[in-house]
């Protein structure tokens, strides 16, 4: 059985379909994905065992000039990519009118999320077969949910009966490099929106922190802006890294052999969850329950769930400012690292 999966980002939401595959594979051996999805995230589905081909679609690119788009060679090659193997199915994950409307160009049999399930609910007019899944659960299990019932498998339970939890399927082993990485905690600082960036003050506290107690601190970018800020986070801090510009097979790979991960709320931190990472998210702003960092050994430690004493005009974005580089750095050392976290305030 061969099925093609539309879902074309963000990274986060592609990293969340992962567990979705590993179930339905384990369900029904006989099954080989496709999957399409936007040109910058395709190294992602091909590290699952279970994908067999990747179909990069760039309407991010597109979308740009659509007319221009549309009359492209590029254009008549996606449409020919998409029908170039027989498919048994293929199966909307997104639920996005732009993933209904690549779905459509498919000559298969359709399936997604019904009008109240979707995201945008127009975008169920396009599948043969809807089914309902609740939007008050967490991402990756929408999806686990949605691929269970058009596939007709039930999810995986443990002897006790209660439902697994989901498993990314990526083996973070083939990420490793010839050397072993000393102690080290990669910091995931950079993201899309100003109010969830952790304020740089408090990482660099973090930093010196961490480096005193023994660990390399290692930096990730990759725009300028990006680079500039890891920049000033390491100035003056022996021990902490500025990493060059690298690939997400790249950055990967420094994630796989990283002792634990703080990060903000970002495509990244989602990446290090699907490698079994140790990981300590912060969230602002927004909120880990729908779609927060999903596996074993995720921490998530939201600003709204403490109390400040900092001078709130000093910290930016103030809304940070109750989330000390104290209060992380106890819990990474509680948790993960399992020191005592004597150095911590």
């Amino acid at each position: 059985m061969r099925v093609l999966i539309v879902k074309t980002s963000s990274m986060g939401d592609v990293i969340h379909t992962l567990p979705a595959v590993t179930d339905a594979k384990r369900a029904r051996p006989d099954i080989v994905f496709d999957w399409v999805v936007e040109e910058s995230f395709a190294e992602v589905p091909a590290w699952h065992p279970a994908v067999d081909s990747v179909i990069p679609v760039a309407i991010r690119r597109w979308r740009k000039n659509l007319v221009q788009s549309w009359r492209s060679p590029e254009w008549r090659q996606f449409k020919a990519a998409l029908r170039k193997q027989h498919y048994d199915l293929v199966i909307d994950a997104q639920g996005l009118i732009k993933s209904a409307w690549i779905t459509r160009l498919v000559k298969a049999p359709s399936a997604g999320l019904d009008k109240a399930s979707a995201r945008e609910p127009v975008a169920a007019w396009a599948y043969q077969h809807r089914y309902a899944v609740p939007k008050g659960m967490h991402a990756v299990e929408r999806t686990r949910s949605l691929f269970a019932q058009a596939l007709g498998y039930s999810l995986p339970t443990g002897a006790d009966g209660q439902p697994l939890k989901g498993d990314y399927g990526i083996d973070p082993h083939r990420f490793y490099g010839s050397s072993q990485e000393s102690p080290n905690v990669v910091f995931l600082h950079a993201t899309t929106r100003d109010d969830k960036h952790y304020p740089e003050l408090y990482w660099k506290a973090l930093a010196e922190t961490l480096t005193k107690a023994g660990y390399r601190v290692r930096l990730p970018w990759g725009a300028e802006h990006e680079r500039e800020r890891a920049k000033r986070i390491a100035r003056g801090i022996n021990g902490v890294e500025v990493l060059p510009r690298l690939n997400l097979q790249g950055v990967a790979g420094v994630l796989a052999q990283a002792s634990a991960v703080v990060a903000v709320d970002t495509g990244l931190g989602h990446l290090s969850a699907a490698l079994n990472v140790p990981t300590v998210s912060l969230y602002g702003p927004t909120s880990p329950a729908l779609v927060g960092a999903y596996g074993e050994n995720q921490i998530h430690l939201c600003a709204s769930e403490f109390c400040t004493t900092a001078d709130v005009d000093a910290i930016k974005p103030a809304i940070f400012a109750p989330l000390t580089p104290e209060q992380v750095y106890r819990v990474l050392a509680e948790k993960i690292l399992h020191e005592a976290p004597s150095l911590a305030g």
